[in-house]
């Protein structure tokens, strides 16, 4: 019986056989296993490894170690010889043995490059169990370690390697160097920790679950692996829930999340948009038209994890929400959820009182974001953070380093010595471009100005400190909000009685919401779905009204027209505080006056311009206040090691 049911298994195999080979000749791909001994020279190796026997998964053996039998096999390995041949005779015969109470017990030996396993012997005992779909084949594995190199895939396997050392598994590799402390911190492991037995078997159950789903959405076209999918799953989910689900509600949830997960194989997974829509001019009739057809009204939720009496932020953004008010009059409802300490859950009620768009007003929402954009797509999303790599939520942030042109530009005219300066609040992405653009701004008018950089998130009397080395002018965080200087914010003087404000870039979060929400009623907002390919970050600045300057009324005429001019210039695109020569502290020529800074170089600047002193804190020197807002936001934010539990990235 066995024999019989072993020969209509060869039939069936090879007609899958026979299918991908058609249907690789027919897109030109390469229609049998790969040959190891082809792929390889000795420049590409480091040597090798015997690991013994283990059990590999099985859709990761892809080819044979030399040329024999190549031609017998289809790429998936299904047979492609007639039922008549010797070759059939011995597949039919091992199948039958792996129906008996026998099975096929001898092990297959291979070698692995770079996570794929290519068969020295047993092409055939893969072919059989292959045809079951069996999960994994016990083999004798000899590992072929790669040549150090700078490509990606190199490195993302070399982190495999240590990954392997502690988990025991070939399932589990990332399409990135990087990804594997993520994993052990979501699943609430210490960065080194090897796994038991009795977790290798617990995390398999879940794993092999989303790899399942993984493939039926057709992953292995991404360019990404199945633990990149679930690396983004555990951004919204725990891993004991994704292991409670159903087949069709596990499909649903990586549904929900694959536009992100395209993302995980992008190398610049979000577009930086610098324009407002408004900035695109569209004839008043076609503008009428549009408005026409929009909502009546738009629910506008506003999130924060503090409220406005505590913060000087919070506050900020509800003077936004007033302003939105009073502007769009009825075509918004706004209600705000200030002081919420479990985003997630606050969400989840503003969706439940007809939420239409909610705006998390703080970075340290973007997990809650995440989560409410995921499970409920028919809602806006927008958190207030910048370059977070989701699809389903838009991130908003103000060009402050515009401002800061300005007000080094003031400081250079102001200033009594040559060295002036600079407060910075946290080395996150933007902040150093703000630095540098200060710096540029103060050499306008005073070409041998040098700026003196101290962090607050380092020290908290870093203005004192600065003060105390007897500089004039020193630069402090910004003014909140542009109806009012606060002191000691924002380009000060140094007086005896303390510190007097002359000029502050100022947030006008105002402007940023008639913007976006304009935008939503208007449709001139892309449509928020899962077919997005990249994720947007709104980064607007003087030209859309979201950043000013406020100036003190005493400054100098010359400088206050000075002033005007730049503000004016600045706004108009007319003057770029970096279209200019640039040499950072090295030396190191960054532009030769032609070259043009995109905003996505601009954000994630990690360097000085020649005439900073100073120099980026490291993570582990900041203030325990300052750690969380460099892990979601840091300049250095990848390289930052992740804690159990925390938000991933």
């Amino acid at each position: 019986m066995n024999r019989q049911e072993a020969s209509q298994q060869y039939q069936e195999a090879l007609r899958k056989g026979r299918r991908a080979y058609k249907e690789r000749v027919l897109r030109g791909l390469y229609p049998y296993p790969q040959v190891l001994d082809e792929i390889l020279d000795d420049a590409m190796t480091a040597g090798q490894v015997d690991l013994g026997l283990l059990d590999i998964p099985a859709q990761r053996v892809v080819g044979t170690k030399t040329q024999g039998r190549r031609n017998a096999f289809a790429a998936n390995f299904m047979p492609l010889m007639p039922p008549d041949t010797e070759f059939s005779s011995k597949w039919i015969t091992l199948c039958a043995a792996h129906l008996s109470d026998e099975g096929i017990r001898e092990p297959v030996r291979c070698y692995e490059y770079l996570g794929r396993f290519y068969v020295q012997e047993g092409n055939k005992r893969v072919s059989v169990l292959k045809s079951y779909g069996a999960p994994s084949i016990p083999a004798y594995v000899t590992r072929i370690v790669p040549a150090w190199s700078d490509d990606p895939a190199i490195q993302a396997y070399y982190d495999f390697m240590h990954a392997y050392q502690l988990t025991g598994l070939y399932q589990v590799m990332f399409s990135r160097a990087g990804r594997f402390p993520k994993l052990q911190a979501a699943l609430g492991h210490e960065p080194e920790q090897a796994w038991t037995e009795a977790e290798r078997r617990s995390f398999l159950t879940g794993y092999l679950a989303v790899e399942k789903a993984f493939d039926k959405l057709g992953g292995d076209k991404l360019g990404v692996t199945a633990a990149d999918a679930l690396l983004v799953l555990l951004k919204v989910k725990r891993f004991d829930e994704l292991k409670s689900l159903s087949p069709a509600e596990l499909n649903k949830a990586l549904t929900a999340v694959w536009a992100d997960v395209r993302l995980a194989g992008q190398d610049e997974p979000v577009s930086v948009s610098t324009e407002t829509q408004e900035t695109n001019t569209e004839p008043n009739l076609l503008r009428r038209i549009v408005d026409s057809v929009s909502p009546a009204t738009l629910a506008l939720a506003f999130v924060s994890d503090h409220l406005p009496g505590e913060s000087d932020w919070a506050q900020g953004h509800e003077l936004g929400r007033q302003y939105v008010e009073a502007v769009l009059g009825e075509r918004v409802v706004c209600r705000t959820y200030y002081g919420a300490k479990n985003g997630s859950e606050v969400m989840e009620e503003a969706v439940r009182d007809g939420a239409q768009v909610i705006f998390g007003t703080t970075p340290s929402l973007i997990g809650a974001c995440r989560a409410i954009a995921a499970k409920h797509p028919d809602v806006r999303v927008f958190s207030c953070s910048i370059s977070m790599p989701y699809t389903g939520v838009r991130t908003y942030y103000c060009r402050i380093y515009e401002g800061k042109f300005i007000t080094g530009a003031i400081a250079g005219a102001l200033s009594r010595s040559d060295v002036i300066g600079y407060v910075a609040s946290n080395p996150i992405l933007g902040v150093p471009a703000a630095i540098n653009a200060f710096a540029l701004g103060a050499q306008l008018t005073n070409p041998n100005a040098r700026v003196r950089l101290a962090w607050s998130c380092v020290d908290e009397h870093a203005m004192e400190s600065l003060a105390a080395d007897g500089l004039d002018m020193v630069s402090n965080r910004d003014v909140p909000t542009p109806d009012r200087m606060v002191e000691p914010w924002g380009l000060c003087r140094v007086a005896e009685g303390g510190f007097r404000v002359v000029a502050s870039p100022y947030w006008h979060w105002g402007k940023v919401y008639e913007k976006l929400v304009r935008g939503v009623l208007g449709g001139r907002l892309d449509a928020m779905s899962a077919g997005g390919s990249r994720a947007v970050s709104y980064w607007w600045g003087m030209r859309s009204g979201s950043v000013g300057v406020l100036i003190d009324d005493a400054l100098p005429t010359g400088v206050r027209q000075l002033t005007n001019i730049l503000c004016g210039g600045v706004a108009r695109g007319s003057i770029l505080p970096f279209e200019r020569a640039i040499r950072d502290q090295n030396g190191t020529v960054r532009s030769d006056g032609s070259h043009f800074f995109s905003p996505e170089e601009l954000l994630n600047m990690d360097w000085f311009v020649e005439n900073v002193e100073g120099r980026i804190p490291a993570y582990d020197e900041l203030l325990p206040m300052s750690r969380g807002i460099a892990r979601l936001q840091g300049v250095y934010r990848d390289s930052i090691p992740p804690e159990k539990q925390d938000a991933i990235l």
